[in-house]
């Protein structure tokens, strides 16, 4: 039995934020710390001071975390960015929220004081001399402490007070991972009610002292225990008054935290097998599991349960099958056909997943031309009489006003342009569209047509096929390209109104063009010669698709079954170094793609791929320092080579999700491989030394024995006679207790957790 704890964000919008531009405006956006780890990072709205995202992530984090923050950030192309303001919820807000927090929450004022992350080493005694006790602290070590300097690291120095006096260690220089092995001894007062006060502050010749955090400890609890030793989270100096609530504008989130307690997987064999042979045995067995299932969940979890049911499903060879069954239900108890799958029953939101699991690829095939080209025109486009923009046009000293005629015109041609080229890109895809997508809306179509067989009931089918593969799945991904991959950046205005209408357009002939459908939004007309066209094309594009026997479904299946399944693939720059020095090393752009047997990398994506490292040689993956190469977003992947001796590559992605992302997949894909390290360094070896903790062993890997420990009343990890500033890896030995498989160090310097579920970011 294990426990494991995972996070729903939504992060919606913001408004009244203050201008942080000359323009009197700002160009916001947002990153996610979780324990002062920044795991997301929003895509930037610009130019105003009332952003939408409307961006969702699922987050696994060990449930030992204690805040997540979230940060709205100003970006700027020629200085530093600017911070807004933050939102921060601890551990205790959201378990107090078991429905989730949603709503509004004011942004507050970042104080530096406050932003700290880390922690420290310590050795406390009560030890008798002959003139009385005294207390003994000896400071040996921090790691992870947060960079301070622009090089990337801080100086750091430890201050302990205590009963009015003040002792320091020596200054540690360019380093968060500094060892000091310094002891201080104090006049102890028995039944004082002093604090002992352990601070990590950065040095700094010119500038005043930087804070990194600190801890306190109890002294009459002390005595009492005589000796206590751990490392001790730091903690923020929280004495600061804040600005008034408000002041910096508002962030409307939606978090959810859920803690499971997650059982061996012999556990749940029973449930499983029970499952499965109800959707073998479809609506002639006698099981009433699912639709039971369907009557008891709520609205507001109905779509976590499709999920979750999709993807057991999906695992068991059963996807098909199990979508077919949910077809056959809602079909039973429908009488209209005009509100066939209109509601968010289990078949609909089970459909919805399906479609993203299994024909995300498909879509980028089918809409990337087409959305990449209305975000390369960036042309001014309104229906809409209502809400048209009069604007100046022809050359220089020739302007004049252009009518309200011409606007509209000329924005009917550029639509009928896009959605034209969209109906021609989805007629020929008949072959690209996955065989098990084609084989379920083959099921469908002819639920659908033997549950309402009559003539007027005619396009009903192919309304059904469109209900989903238009309305849910095709629309959705053109009004918000970002959230489906397509883009990396959120539409602007003139831009969304013009992938809003498309939409509109795409939607009216899902609909095949019907008299209710026209009549909602009258100004649409100019477009309805290309509905009435398209109308034509997609019956006909649904009549192929359909068109899959049993035998061809099986025969693309096995073609693809003999593929290496592709985890992931995308562009990433490898590290190279052309000679000595820091100046002689340089990254380089190439495409990766990551399978069940190989990280492989090529030019192009249609170049010939070149292996780089064999999957079974994987022995860690984890993030690398910002320092290290004056860069962000840099992982490095230790290897062994084919002579048994252990190497690193050294990748950078284009930013914090796909750094997350990049991780969370070769974690998963090597998560069984043998002798996963058991620790690393989060910096580089560069001379004759290591940049994080200036060790100058190259070569030697230990895993410290940790556990953990709250002696004092202060969160700290107990640490065995091996310690190293390093920080913990991924893959411990033995069986992790949530899935069996190894288990699996936090990284990233937490080190203060086993688990399977890294910060993955979905």
């Amino acid at each position: 039995m294990a426990k494991r704890s995972s996070l729903s964000i939504r992060i919606v919008e913001g408004k009244n934020l203050p201008a942080k531009d000359i323009s009197g405006s700002s160009d916001p956006y947002c990153i996610v710390k979780v324990d002062n780890e920044p795991i997301i990072r929003t895509a930037t709205v610009w130019k105003t001071l009332c952003p939408f995202w409307g961006e969702e992530y699922q987050v696994h984090l060990p449930p030992t975390f204690h805040a997540v923050a979230f940060y709205v950030m100003d970006e700027d192309a020629l200085s530093r960015d600017d911070v807004i303001g933050k939102v921060c919820l601890t551990r205790d807000t959201l378990a107090a929220h078991p429905k989730g927090f949603s709503g509004w929450a004011h942004l507050t004022e970042v104080d530096p004081d406050e932003e700290v992350q880390g922690e420290i080493h310590l050795r406390l005694e009560v030890v008798a001399r002959p003139r009385g006790r005294r207390l003994r602290c000896s400071v040996l070590e921090a790691r992870d402490l947060a960079p301070k300097d622009r090089n990337g690291a801080s100086d750091p120095f430890v201050r302990v007070r205590y009963n009015g006096r003040t002792q320091e260690t020596s200054i540690v220089k360019k380093s968060c991972y500094p060892r000091w092995n310094e002891t201080f001894e104090f006049e102890l007062e028995e039944g004082t009610a002093e604090a002992l006060c352990v601070e990590a502050w950065d040095w700094d010749l010119v500038s005043r002292n930087d804070f990194l955090g600190k801890v306190v400890f109890n002294v009459q609890s002390l005595w009492a225990a005589q000796q206590e030793e751990g490392w001790f989270r730091l903690q923020p100096d929280q004495s600061k008054i804040r600005r008034g609530e408000g002041s910096l504008g508002s962030l409307q989130l939606e978090v959810r935290l859920r803690d499971e307690t997650v059982l061996p997987s012999g556990c749940y064999q029973p449930l499983v097998q029970l499952l499965c042979r109800e959707v073998k045995l479809g609506t002639q067995g006698p099981g009433q599991l699912i639709p039971l299932i369907e009557e008891t969940t709520s609205t507001e979890c109905r779509q976590d349960v499709a999920t979750n049911l999709l993807k057991l499903f999906l695992g068991q060879g059963l996807a098909k099958d199990f979508l077919d069954l949910l077809f056959q239900l809602e079909l039973g108890r429908t009488s209209e056909a005009n509100t066939l799958f209109r509601s968010n029953s289990l078949a609909s939101k089970s459909m919805e997943s399906f479609l993203k699991v299994a024909g995300m690829r498909y879509l980028h095939g089918v809409l990337g031309p087409i959305i990449d080209r209305v975000f390369e025109e960036k042309k001014y486009v309104e229906l809409d009489p209502s809400k048209v923009e009069v604007k100046d046009v022809g050359c220089s000293g020739l302007h004049r006003p252009q009518t309200e005629a011409e606007v509209l015109e000329q924005s009917a041609q550029t639509l009928r342009s896009h959605l034209g080229a969209l109906l021609s890109s989805l007629s020929r895809s008949v072959r690209a569209c996955p065989a098990v997508v084609r084989a379920t809306f083959r099921q469908l179509f002819r639920r659908v047509r033997e549950r309402f067989p009559s003539a007027q009931h005619e396009n009903v089918p192919f309304i059904a096929v469109t209900s989903f593969l238009c309305l849910r799945f095709f629309s959705p991904a053109i009004m918000a390209p970002k959230l489906f991959h397509l883009r990396e950046r959120h539409a602007d205005a003139r831009t969304s109104r013009t992938l809003l209408l498309l939409a509109k357009a795409v939607q009216n002939v899902g609909n095949m063009d019907t008299p209710a459908s026209r009549a909602k939004e009258a100004w649409m007309e100019p477009l309805q010669p290309t509905v009435r066209q398209g109308v034509a094309q997609l019956k006909d594009f649904i009549t192929k698709l359909v068109d899959i026997e049993e035998k061809e479904e099986l025969d693309l299946q096995r073609a693809l079954s003999l593929q290496v399944p592709l985890v992931k693939e995308g562009p990433l720059f490898i590290h190279r170094t052309k000679g000595k020095g820091p100046l002689m090393s340089s990254f380089k752009k190439l495409h990766f793609s990551l399978t069940t047997e190989a990280l492989s990398f090529a030019k192009t994506p249609n170049s010939k791929k070149s292996a780089l490292i064999k999957l079974a040689n994987i022995r860690a993956a984890e993030k690398v320092a910002e320092k290290s190469f004056g860069s962000s977003h840099v992982m490095q992947v230790i290897y062994e080579d084919d002579a048994g001796k252990p190497q690193t590559v050294y990748l950078q992605c284009k930013c914090v999700n796909e750094l997350n992302q990049w991780l969370s997949a070769l974690r998963k894909v090597s998560i069984s491989n043998p002798g996963l390290l058991g620790s690393y360094h989060p910096g580089i070896f560069r001379g004759d030394k290591w940049s994080c903790c200036h060790q100058k062993d190259k070569s030697e890997f230990l895993l410290p024995g940790l556990r953990r420990d709250s002696a004092l009343g202060a969160s700290s990890l107990q640490a065995g006679p091996s310690l190293h500033p390093w920080s913990l890896a991924r893959g411990a030995p033995g069986s992790c207790p949530t899935c069996s498989s190894p288990a699996l160090g936090l990284g990233g310097g937490r080190g203060s957790s086993l688990q399977c579920c890294h910060w993955l970011v979905a």
